[in-house]
């Protein structure tokens, strides 16, 4: 990728707000779970502190799990959703979907690659027993090539390859999803499940994308944690935090030395330097105190006293309790499977503990969505920095794919900054 001709082409867009509204109370759609009495409970309290009319709720009848298959997203939660809009708003009138505490969150389903190019949100689900060990697969394919004692480079390069179309063929074959990606998409009628789909409202999305319109993307955002109380805080911390404006320190935790102009290589590489421009920017809005660790040791427990805002990877599963976050702070992750879980006890993934740690908002996926699904820092922090757009807004102009595995929670009408 030219990173400089990305970002001439970016530079308009970033210098001013964009030329849409800001989200409003009467564009939000809120969605419970009637099965669950607490998701039922803080959506009233949700909408009764952020004055949503009472109409701008769903019900809808779905386990209390946080997986559910293809089948039950589509007749439970996507299909009622669809025809609510469809009953009772004008089809410009809600801009934002909000699933509350006791909604599943990951929608499961494997299919045979054959059928998953066939396969769209109006078609029928499939399973299939596949192989999820790849090194089972790579065993089996060496004693077929070479003997059980097949050894040495030419074993090395042709498994290399192996991993490769391994890899590939996962990433084709891939359907699983959360289900608020899943649910930007309600008003796109059909669209294929495999992979993701380009979001066409990423600001450096400059590729023509014909399957999905921008209107019919909706933006999507969660209001979820371990436990009902932590939801109450999320809410009450925003709203509060907006009066005064977000204080405290940011924290970017890259693994190297900023390249400055430098080509980079890979997606780690490119997020690692997007870590840095995000604090560069942040520094020279002289928003807050801005602390950048470019060591191979993340930020070490303790070190991260009143976090506001905090960016950083790699640390699989396994969060580093480094922060005191301040009321109303905002920050994520880049690892897989951050968001896999918000309930089960004792998971250390980074969205449920730094939720249980004080967060108000994070964002993080629910299985492998590789690093290029991730939000780039240096647009999510800017534009929400920026203060024209709020939380929700902020993270789906930084987003690059739908229909695929990320997990926006927070408030999505909340502001942190004021405009200068």
């Amino acid at each position: 990728m030219n990173y400089k001709l990305f970002i001439l082409v970016l530079l308009p867009l970033l210098s001013a707000p964009l030329c849409c509204p800001a989200l409003e109370p009467e564009d939000i759609l809120i969605i419970a779970n009637g099965k669950n009495k607490d998701s039922v409970r803080l959506a009233d309290y949700y909408m009764e502190q952020r004055k949503i009319p009472l109409e701008h709720l769903v019900i809808l009848d779905v386990r209390e799990e946080e997986e559910c298959s293809r089948q039950e997203y589509r007749e439970k939660i996507l299909m009622p959703v669809r025809e609510y809009l469809s009953d009772n708003f004008p089809c410009w009138r809600i801009r934002c979907l909000v699933l509350l505490y006791g909604m599943p969150l990951r929608v499961v389903t494997r299919l045979p690659l054959h059928n998953a190019e066939k396969t769209s949100e109006n078609g029928n689900d499939g399973t299939e027993k596949r192989f999820e060990n790849h090194g089972e697969i790579e065993d089996i394919i060496k004693n077929v090539i070479f003997g059980k004692n097949g050894k040495g480079k030419e074993t090395d390069g042709i498994l290399d390859r192996i991993r490769q179309e391994v890899h590939a063929q996962d990433q084709r074959n891939d359907l699983a999803a959360s289900v608020d990606s899943e649910l930007a998409l309600t008003h796109q009628a059909h669209y294929p499940l495999h992979g993701w789909i380009p979001n066409p409202c990423y600001v450096g999305n400059r590729a023509k994308n014909d399957l999905i319109p921008k209107e019919n993307v909706l933006m999507v955002s969660r209001l979820d944690g371990p436990d009902p109380q932590t939801v109450k805080r999320i809410i009450d911390d925003s709203i509060r935090t907006e009066a005064r404006g977000l204080r405290g320190t940011a924290y970017f935790d890259a693994r190297w030395p900023d390249p400055g102009q430098k080509n980079v290589t890979g997606g780690y590489g490119y997020y690692d330097r997007s870590l840095h421009r995000a604090a560069a920017f942040l520094k020279e809005q002289a928003r807050m105190p801005v602390k950048v660790n470019d060591a191979e040791a993340l930020f070490q427990p303790g070190k991260c006293p009143d976090a506001a805002l905090y960016c950083g990877w790699y640390r699989l599963g396994n969060y580093v309790d480094a922060f005191t976050w301040q009321p109303g702070s905002v920050g994520y992750h880049i690892a897989s499977s951050e968001c896999v879980t918000l309930k089960k006890p004792g998971s250390q993934v980074w969205c449920k503990r730094m939720l249980e740690d004080g967060i108000a908002a994070t964002i993080g996926p629910v299985s492998e969505p590789y690093v290029g699904a991730f939000p780039l820092p240096e647009l999510f922090f800017r534009f929400l920095s920026q203060g024209y757009l709020g939380l929700a807004e902020s993270y789906f102009v930084s987003l690059p794919y739908l229909s695929w595995k990320m997990v926006l929670i927070g408030d999505p009408l909340y502001h942190p900054f004021k405009p200068d």
